[in-house]
């Protein structure tokens, strides 16, 4: 069944028409993503959300349910746009470096969220460094497939052992999606066997087929920032939300 989704989803995103900037696909993923966060963190508690609306396949459907599968999206399409950044970015440098700040600072909202700082579990953003390190790999050694294997298999290892949110699977997803780029189809298909309710994360294909591969209209690097900021921020104020209840 999950295949037969699979290939329906990929066939009905490769004909989609190419009408979303690089900026769409970040916002689509930043909604997604708030939209995820605020069931997760503030309203899995609350009756209205959480009372059944509908039953699918023998499980009761809530609005809950409903906003956990609309997050399921936005994994996939950050995936997505670190392998764009991989690929159009002047200074590879500095945006990895930027990724890593950003980690870092965001490991403090998410501890708070998740009851303090631990080793079982880390943010979203050290999976998408991981996977743009592992990119990194796989250009610098490309003539050396036996380094080129060793280390990204040690990065494998490492994103399971180090609990970032996706792990190994997240880690896998990027470096898959860079080496078929070239081959949108099996982009689809494999994303939607890999990522947690699969066939769910499979729709986050849909837009990246009508991705047009210009940048739109966030430009210039304050703009560029802000995407960076707005993730740690958005994490802060769910919390203090939360804490304020």
């Amino acid at each position: 069944m999950l295949l037969g989704i699979s290939d329906f989803l990929a066939t009905f995103a490769q004909n989609m028409k190419k009408i979303l900037s690089g900026s769409a696909l970040k916002m689509i993923a930043v909604v997604t993503m708030t939209i995820d966060h605020l069931a997760l963190f503030m309203l899995r508690h609350q009756a209205e959300f959480t009372a059944p609306l509908f039953v699918f396949h023998n499980k009761a459907i809530n609005w809950y349910v409903i906003m956990r599968c609309i997050g399921r999206l936005a994994f996939p399409l950050f995936a997505f746009l670190i392998v764009e950044g991989f690929l159009h970015t002047s200074n590879r440098r500095r945006y990895g470096y930027s990724l890593l700040i950003c980690a870092l600072v965001s490991e403090i909202p998410w501890a708070l969220l998740h009851h303090g700082f631990h080793l079982t579990g880390h943010n979203v953003l050290f999976t998408l460094l991981l996977g743009f390190l592992g990119l990194c790999v796989i250009e610098r050694y490309q003539d050396d497939r036996i380094r080129q294997g060793v280390l990204l298999l040690t990065m494998f290892v490492f994103a399971i052992l180090f609990h970032a949110d996706y792990g190994g699977a997240g880690f896998a997803f990027i470096v898959l999606l860079y080496i078929l780029r070239q081959q949108p189809v099996m982009q689809a298909v494999i994303g939607s066997c890999m990522l947690p309710l699969m066939w769910v994360a499979g729709f986050a294909f849909i837009p990246i087929n009508m991705y047009d591969g210009s940048r739109g209209f966030i430009r210039g690097q304050l703009a560029k920032y802000l995407v960076y900021v707005y993730y740690p921020l958005h994490l802060l104020v769910i919390y203090l939300a939360v804490s304020c209840v």
